[in-house]
């Protein structure tokens, strides 16, 4: 799936935009095309090693390996190992004719930003998450371990709503490959246990709407890193649809990116940060009711997925 070259330059700029918020990185330079990166909102780019990641490599739907998850997971669809048995990579669904769409939310927080939130600075969104509710859309929140562990209620509130999922974006939001948009690199060995003690935590707070997704910090990752969760019985979840709300300070341009790039089967990949997407709710009240007057659906990524 190819975007738009005015989304890609918002893909970049929300690489870059969330890593200076999320890591202290600066200037996106680790947004270059080096091997092994891959782009938001695209796969990864250059190498041969990244190939295995298209969504079309894996098309069949499969049970989850491990069931560590929760009781979630055992209903939720997966996909086939890709070839050389690599973790599966979804992107958008393959059946495109009817008017479904995810909407997904990833909550973030690194492992060492503790300080700025006892400091004030808000990592969640409880507004949005109402409004998702209110407005009957189901959504897909792709959240941190340590997003979990800063707001275990919350996180035990959206974990156990039927209107959501939750889904796995790391515990530390650390790269799962290098470069990354300065984000620092985790090894094979702790990048599995990454994914574990996230899920860990989502128990821990009590959320057992959980699924056997995952989302890679950044959107990067290459051969190894899907290797390196091969044996987690995770579906790798990546988008067709970036809304630019990263540091957005205007709904309505949020609100019209992503209303020009919906397709039938298209993920999009909005925030649940109120310090890092500050007018992500507003784009959200635009967004919905103008796709719904187009004739779509709202669905979890758990709809999509093998379709």
């Amino acid at each position: 799936m190819t975007l738009s070259v005015r989304n890609a330059a918002a893909a970049a700029a929300l690489g870059a935009a969330l890593c200076a918020a999320l890591s202290g990185c600066g200037g996106g330079g680790a947004a270059s095309g080096a091997a092994g990166q891959a782009r938001l909102g695209t796969p990864a780019a250059p190498p041969a090693a990244s190939s295995p990641a298209s969504p079309a490599s894996s098309p069949t739907a499969a049970p989850p390996a491990s069931p560590a998850v929760g009781h979630g997971p055992g209903k939720a669809p997966t996909l086939a190992p890709g070839p050389n048995g690599l973790t599966p990579v979804f992107e958008r669904a393959r059946q495109q004719t009817e008017k479904t769409v995810a909407l997904t939310f990833d909550a973030d927080m690194t492992a060492d930003q503790g300080p700025r939130a006892a400091a004030g600075e808000r990592f969640d969104n409880p507004g949005l998450i109402s409004t998702l509710k209110t407005l009957n859309v189901p959504s897909t929140v792709f959240m941190t371990g340590r997003w979990a562990e800063e707001y275990p209620d919350q996180a035990k509130a959206i974990g156990t709503d039927p209107v959501f999922e939750v889904a796995n974006h790391s515990y530390s939001h650390h790269a799962f490959t290098s470069p990354c948009y300065g984000l620092p690199a985790l090894d094979s060995a702790a990048a599995r246990a990454d994914v574990d003690r996230a899920f860990a935590a989502f128990r821990k707070a009590g959320a057992v709407n959980t699924v056997p997704y995952f989302r890679f910090p950044g959107g990067c990752h290459d051969e190894r890193a899907l290797r390196a969760l091969a044996g987690s019985g995770v579906t790798a979840v990546q988008w067709d649809v970036v809304s630019g709300d990263a540091f957005a300070k205007d709904p309505d341009a949020v609100a019209a990116q992503v209303l020009a790039g919906v397709r039938p089967g298209s993920v999009v990949v909005m925030h649940c940060t109120r310090s890092a997407a500050p007018v992500t709710e507003e784009a959200v009240r635009k967004i919905v009711p103008e796709l719904r007057k187009r004739g779509y659906r709202f669905v979890k990524v758990s709809e999509l997925v093998g379709t």
